[in-house]
């Protein structure tokens, strides 16, 4: 089944449209690039997929949710289906590492205080920061704190991964403990994921489909 699947859609940032007639199908357990400068939309497709942005024409189709028709009231039942990655971590700062992960579940329909702290436990060691729960996220470093982001998208476990250049901000040797990591999540669990990254190394060192963002299209790279 495809978690993901456009076909013909046009995708927009505001009001402009950065990207015609994109097909684009994602299915369980892949791994797919989006690739591309800054500012050939590769962030756009990412906002389309968690519905933030609009889809402006053709058909999207997203973890069963159809964004040509999504009411609002929806959206956040879509986004319980996704993880999320950011290069800038996100985070809520004025709470413990634990805190920010209970935040999450709570928002998603967690009640029982035992199973929440049970699945933070799951999630923490799962990313090898099992003993950061009463850290708070100043104390951490930046590869730290993107690990934890990392936790965070997988509460739920979700089929699907976003990861919107994931090791930006990070330095060569934290970041690829970060990819060695969503390769893990990704080969393991069977999660799809979509990273998008201007930096074609990641692609040669962990290789998936490939979509390239140029000249307002983005197409799949077959070479």
């Amino acid at each position: 089944m495809a978690l993901v699947r456009f076909h013909d859609a046009d995708i927009i940032n505001g009001e402009e449209t950065v990207i015609y007639s994109l097909n684009m199908e994602v299915g369980e357990g892949d791994l797919v690039y989006i690739l591309g400068k800054v500012g050939s939309g590769k962030t756009s497709i990412i906002r389309t997929m968690t519905a933030e942005n609009k889809l402006s024409a053709g058909e999207g189709e997203v973890c069963g949710y159809d964004l040509r028709i999504l009411r609002s009231r929806d959206i956040p039942y879509l986004r319980r289906k996704l993880g999320v990655v950011f290069q800038d971590f996100q985070l809520l700062m004025d709470r413990s590492v634990h805190d920010n992960l209970e935040f999450v579940l709570r928002a998603t329909g967690w009640k029982e205080a035992a199973r929440i702290d049970k699945r933070i436990e799951e999630v923490l060691k799962s990313v090898g920061m099992e003993t950061k729960s009463h850290k708070m996220p100043h104390q951490l470093s930046g590869g730290e704190q993107q690990r934890i982001a990392i936790a965070r998208s997988i509460l739920n476990s979700p089929s699907l991964i976003l990861a919107d250049e994931p090791t930006g901000n990070l330095d060569d040797e934290t970041a690829t403990g970060i990819l060695e990591l969503l390769r893990r999540i990704n080969k393991e669990d069977g999660t799809a994921i979509v990273m998008v990254t201007h930096n074609r190394s990641i692609v040669e060192r962990y290789p998936g489909r490939v979509f390239i963002c140029k000249d307002e299209s983005c197409v799949e790279d077959n070479a």
